[in-house]
């Protein structure tokens, strides 16, 4: 059964207990009485899976490698967890999470590329939109990390139009609690690759797209991460103003990341972040220390900044923080300890393609302080390249939304041929895309293959009861159930009113059987206000040799009502005709 719309509540409930970061544990093994092992699924139910997953993504953006790589294998189990029990909501929401982990982990970068390609592949069978657009932007994020900017701005173009230009519908089986935070989640890895691509005015839209999506939904965990990266954002936006000469604006996004930062310590303290909750958060996030100082450089800051360069993991945050403990020196009249900061900083970032406009920030900030060895026309010089990235700068925003544009007319033109074989109601295929179907694989002579009539008992007195309107929500959210329920090869087709066929080739009998029961059990244990106490009769056969679609359907619709005189909510499988008597 989907447990979807029980997560927040079923995670609030297990970190009320104290199991925050480093005491939750998988499952104790158990064995019955005839010797097979098992687990106690009571502590591994779909919300603890997910809940898991996130704490495990905290402790790898916050840890240095040891946890790092515990963190990675033990997301590799509960992933494994996840595609065995295939609820597919739940295996993107992992499959998200263990690629995530692997970005953050040095050494393990280029091990996230299957995760990604899988997230990818899996979000765009099962119609999952926004997560579909995450893997996007994860995908562009791994690109710009291997040097490849080309396909980073292609894959985060891709993401935009998903995002913004098609605004994806509310998936019903989620809670909108849920449903909001993923959306948080995705505007948020969009915006990090536009930020480091530079792209900050861009970034600081997408970034109120997240913002709008947590104002009622976001945990204190995610509400953090998402002012952390607001104030990144705008330190970098600063700097990038402050090698244009724009140094009033520049300091004017100074004192705004501050702000951001302040603001983050309340919900720091009930975050996901491995932390001492005995001091502030600005003593233990790079980013929001350095914002503090950026806006005030003053020697009161080197204590606090010498700290988090120890603490800094990423390049956005050596750059960031070397950069303030830099100006902070120069204010202590340390000039060449502030060289000496930066010097280093710059050999540490010599191969590390992740952060070009910080870079770029960072060798002026270098410069700067060598003023006095530099002549005038490498003064000149240097103005003129600033002029030149500034221009590169804007064509790099024209060629995103270029290519944004051409992916939002693609998916524009794949969707208007899609609705002529999709039901608009439920998203499934209708009866044009199940009669070409059947047709392809009765000309192939697949066998065994298994036909399935679906009939959903009880629902005219949904309309009766309820409403139209409301039947059709029912229709959607039994249609969803039923096709998690199968195989990603198997087939469900709306059929018409309130039936809909499945098609199971490569499936004898018995194992059909076997699926569509497990697909009548989800059904039946969806939530009340969800079904409205509808459930399945299922009619289901095997095709026989030079047998016809309809003479197939007509044997399906037969097996269907077997079931439905023996009570409804179950599956009758029938091998031959059915008999009188049945």
């Amino acid at each position: 059964m989907v447990q979807v719309r029980i997560l927040v509540a079923e995670q609030g409930a297990l970190r009320a207990q104290g199991r925050g970061p480093g005491r939750w544990k998988l499952p104790e093994e158990t064995v019955d009485e005839h010797g097979n092992v098992g687990h106690r699924h009571h502590e591994m139910s779909d919300a603890w899976l997910v809940g898991r997953a996130s704490e495990l993504v905290a402790v790898a953006q916050s840890s240095h490698l040891a946890a790092q790589l515990d963190a990675a294998s033990e997301i590799d189990h509960i992933l494994a967890e996840a595609q065995g029990r295939g609820e597919p909501r739940i295996v993107a929401q992992l499959l998200r999470a263990a690629a995530v982990v692997r970005l953050v982990t040095p050494g393990l970068v280029d091990m996230s590329d299957p995760q990604l390609d899988e997230m990818l592949s899996h979000c765009r069978r099962h119609g999952l939109i926004v997560l579909e657009a995450d893997a996007r932007a994860l995908r562009g994020r791994r690109f710009l990390l291997g040097n490849a900017e080309d396909k980073a701005l292609t894959e985060i173009a891709a993401a935009l139009a998903m995002m913004l230009d098609e605004e994806p519908d509310v998936d019903p089986v989620f809670d909108k609690r849920v449903w909001d935070q993923l959306l948080a989640n995705t505007f948020q890895d969009i915006a990090l690759v536009l930020t480091q691509l530079g792209v900050y005015e861009m970034a600081d839209d997408v970034l109120a797209g997240a913002n709008n999506a947590l104002r009622e939904s976001g945990q204190p965990h995610q509400i953090y991460v998402h002012l952390v990266n607001r104030a990144r954002l705008r330190i970098g936006w600063g700097l990038r103003l402050e090698r244009v000469n724009l140094h009033d604006a520049a300091h004017e996004q100074f004192r705004v990341a501050s702000g951001l930062a302040e603001a983050a310590e309340v919900p720091f303290r009930q975050s996901l972040h491995p932390g001492r909750r005995d001091m502030d958060a600005a003593e233990q996030v790079p980013i929001l220390g350095a914002a503090h100082a950026l806006t005030n450089p003053s020697e009161g800051h080197l204590d606090r900044l010498w700290s988090l360069r120890g603490l800094s993991m990423y390049a956005r945050e050596l750059i960031i923080v070397a950069i303030a403990l830099a100006r902070c020196l120069v204010e202590a009249n340390r000039l060449d300890d502030a060289l000496k900061v930066l010097d280093d900083t710059r050999t540490q970032m010599e191969h590390d393609t992740s952060e070009p406009s910080l870079v770029l920030s960072l060798e002026r900030e270098y410069a700067h302080l060598c003023g006095p060895h530099t002549t005038s026309a490498l003064q000149a010089y240097n103005a003129a390249l600033e002029l030149e990235l500034w221009q590169m700068r804007e064509s790099r925003v024209a060629t995103l939304q270029t290519r944004r544009e051409h992916e939002r007319l693609t998916r524009a033109h794949g969707a208007i041929a899609q609705q002529a074989l999709q039901d608009p109601l439920t998203g499934l295929p209708n009866r044009r895309a199940l009669d070409d179907k059947m047709a392809e694989l009765i000309a192939g002579q697949v066998d065994p293959f298994s036909i399935a009539l679906v009939d959903l008992d009880g629902f005219k007195g949904v309309n009766d009861r309820h409403s139209h309107a409301e039947g059709d929500d029912v229709l959607r959210v039994i249609a969803s159930t039923l096709r998690q329920a199968l195989r990603g090869d198997d087939m469900v087709a709306r059929y018409g009113g309130d039936e809909f066929v499945v098609l199971l080739p490569g499936a004898p009998l018995h194992a059909a059987e076997a699926a569509l029961g497990r697909a009548v059990d989800a059904v039946a244990g969806l939530p009340i206000d969800l079904s409205r106490g509808v459930t399945l009769s299922v009619g289901v056969i095997s095709l026989r040799p030079r047998e016809s679609a309809n003479q197939a359907l007509s044997r399906a619709d037969s097996a269907m009502y077997v079931a439905k005189r023996q009570g409804g909510c179950q599956v009758a499988a029938v091998a031959g005709e059915p008999s009188a008597e049945a």
